[in-house]
């Protein structure tokens, strides 16, 4: 029978060895697959491949017409007082 110093040893070191691989090492994993895979995307997408490439095109929106000028009032020109 091992003694019970030993038995606390391996247990503190089973114990650290889960906390290492469930709270370092596999949210790294995920992390670097999931960082991967959007990165692929995103090259597919730049090369035209990608789902958004499919999609149509948005117009941009025109620029606002000089009409709304009459709520803030007339622009004057800043001149340099001497």
């Amino acid at each position: 029978m091992m003694p019970l110093s030993e038995i606390f040893f391996l247990g503190i070191v089973l114990y650290l060895l889960y906390r290492f691989v469930f709270n370092f090492l596999l949210p790294v994993v995920k992390t670097t697959r999931q960082v991967r895979r959007q990165f692929m995307q995103m090259q597919d997408t730049m090369q035209g491949h990608g789902p958004e490439s499919s999609r149509p095109k948005q117009e941009p929106k025109p620029a606002p017409s000089s009409s709304t000028k009459g709520k803030m009032g007339e622009y004057i020109d800043f001149e340099e007082i001497k």
